[in-house]
């Protein structure tokens, strides 16, 4: 009898999880709101301070705001009476029609709910163009009814009065093809300028999407990502992930990997 020995294999399975490295913002605290897009960070409090991040430091912005966003669209907010401003060369500039909350996420126009949960779109021309009174300011009102929404390069996300979770088309000119519905039940929810999806439920807990691209802009599920309090709002951007409890406490998560090498050898 010959017997031949031989390495037939030599497999390698690289076992990769991600993890979320969270650590408290100290030098900021109450806030009620926070966004973030294109490497700037933007919050407001809960005395509707405006805030923007430079460095490790939170300057302090003009007026008073209950709600702000950053992202191509440049800086937007609204205030307690859902007037919006435009941030320009260092001061709001006030602009028309009524918001309780906007988004400049999308690929440089506005999307808004105001406080009837109608959704709204400002066209890229009419964003990047308003500069003040005089300025034109078509405002065009898009189907359905939501509470929050968010924009990112594809797609835009919202969610409603009873959690439901939607998903639409929306270019830079307005145009759309009507909400999809989603799988699961957010709060809330925001869109990164890199597409990311990142949402809080009722009971505060963070969510994100997976598998979303290009060709599939809904993605594919919803991960959980632990957090050790319950939390209210959440933004994400250039691998930052930003996070407001329901105390006010404001948390920053950067992802990892964690990898397990493991070698196997198959001998005949």
């Amino acid at each position: 009898m010959r017997v031949t020995a031989a390495v037939l294999l030599v497999l390698c399975l690289l076992t990769i999880s991600h993890a979320w490295d969270c650590q408290e913002v100290e030098n900021i605290k109450n806030l009620m709101q926070i966004d973030a897009g294109l490497g700037q960070v933007v919050a407001t409090d809960t005395s509707q301070i405006p805030y923007y991040l430079v460095g490790d430091k939170w300057i302090r912005l003009p007026g008073s705001l209950k709600h702000i966003t950053v992202g191509p669209a440049g800086i937007w907010g609204v205030n307690k009476d859902y007037a919006i401003y435009k941030y320009v060369a260092g001061n709001w500039v006030q602009a028309a029609g009524l918001l309780k909350q906007l988004d400049a996420g999308g690929e440089q126009f506005i999307a808004g709910a105001n406080m009837d949960d109608t959704p709204f779109c400002l066209t890229r021309s009419a964003t990047v163009g308003y500069k003040g009174s005089g300025s034109p300011l078509p405002w065009t009102g898009l189907p359905g009814a939501v509470k929050y929404y968010s924009c990112g390069p594809f797609g835009c996300w919202a969610v409603n009065k009873n959690d439901d979770i939607f998903l639409m088309s929306l270019n830079q000119d307005c145009q759309n093809n009507g909400w999809s519905h989603i799988d699961g039940k957010l709060s809330m929810i925001e869109v990164a300028t890199d597409g990311s999806v990142f949402g809080v439920n009722s009971a505060g807990i963070v969510y994100t999407r997976d598998g979303i691209t290009a060709s599939k802009p809904e993605g594919t599920g919803w991960s959980n990502i632990p957090m050790s309090m319950h939390m209210g709002h959440v933004t994400y951007d250039l691998g930052h992930l930003w996070v407001v409890s329901k105390s006010g406490v404001t948390m920053r998560s950067s992802i990892g990997l964690d990898g397990i090498l493991v070698i196997v050898y198959l001998i005949i």
